[in-house]
């Protein structure tokens, strides 16, 4: 294979591209103050393997999650990701509410640290609902939703309970397998496991050792040096992208 042949090739496996991006924080009530969080930040994420974001608290690792997902705007740079029903790459950093949506719905899967849940719906069916909003008919979505809790040792008697009087840990589990219930090619993880014992936390690993065997890309902050052993194929570390270390 020619070297231009292998450019392509490599180039092709690429699902996200973040390149001179840069971030910071208007802080309105306090007479504007900006506070600068990143610059240059560039980097790709290829089919399969786990990019571990590392770098000290408070250096904007958790702020380049949201960036990829569209929860925050950026002020400079771009962020492609490759929409699976096209195969194009798409720049959500312009900040496109419709194009953001699309991407979510097709290409980018994220787990936050908290789950965030609809008052009075059921733990089942926060699960299911990603796959029901892709087409799945509901019986399917619950059989597997239902399977996903099982696995993850949440007791079948709370499956029909709305998640807001569980436990950390059983929030957790309920926002993880809303996660990992479907296969977006893009996988964001904030610290999945902070909460969990250790019994399921070997579990959450193994689940991400069968996305990344399928092709799907993770991208995570994972402070819980056991799970960074186990799945990061490679360390980015935030530091070198910090904006605040630089201005001092």
């Amino acid at each position: 294979m020619t070297l231009l042949h292998t450019s392509t090739a490599l180039a092709e496996t690429i699902v996200l591209s973040a390149s001179d991006v840069a971030k910071s924080f208007t802080m309105h009530l306090r007479d504007g103050i900006v506070l600068p969080v990143v610059r240059n930040v560039g980097f790709d994420l290829h089919r399969g393997e786990c990019v571990v974001l590392g770098g000290p608290s408070g250096v904007g690792k958790s702020s380049i999650l949201r960036m990829v997902y569209g929860n925050y705007a950026i002020d400079e740079g771009q962020i492609l990701v490759r929409d699976t029903a096209s195969g194009a790459m798409h720049d959500l950093g312009g900040g496109d509410a419709r194009l953001i949506l699309e991407l979510r719905h097709n290409s980018i899967g994220y787990v936050s640290q908290f789950l965030r849940a609809v008052p009075r719906v059921s733990a089942l069916d926060i699960v299911a609902e990603p796959l029901t909003a892709r087409g799945s008919s509901r019986e399917d979505a619950v059989v597997r939703a239902a399977a996903l809790l099982t696995r993850l040792n949440l007791p079948e008697a709370l499956f029909g309970l709305p998640p807001a009087t569980f436990s950390g840990g059983e929030k957790q589990r309920v926002n993880i397998a809303r996660g990992f219930i479907t296969d977006h090619p893009i996988l964001l993880l904030d610290e999945p496991t902070a909460s969990l014992d250790a019994e399921n936390r070997d579990v959450v690993v193994a689940m991400m050792k069968e996305k990344l065997a399928k092709g799907i890309a993770i991208l995570g902050i994972f402070h819980d040096l056991p799970v960074r052993d186990a799945v990061a194929t490679r360390m980015l570390d935030i530091s070198d992208f910090s904006a605040r270390k630089t201005a001092a």
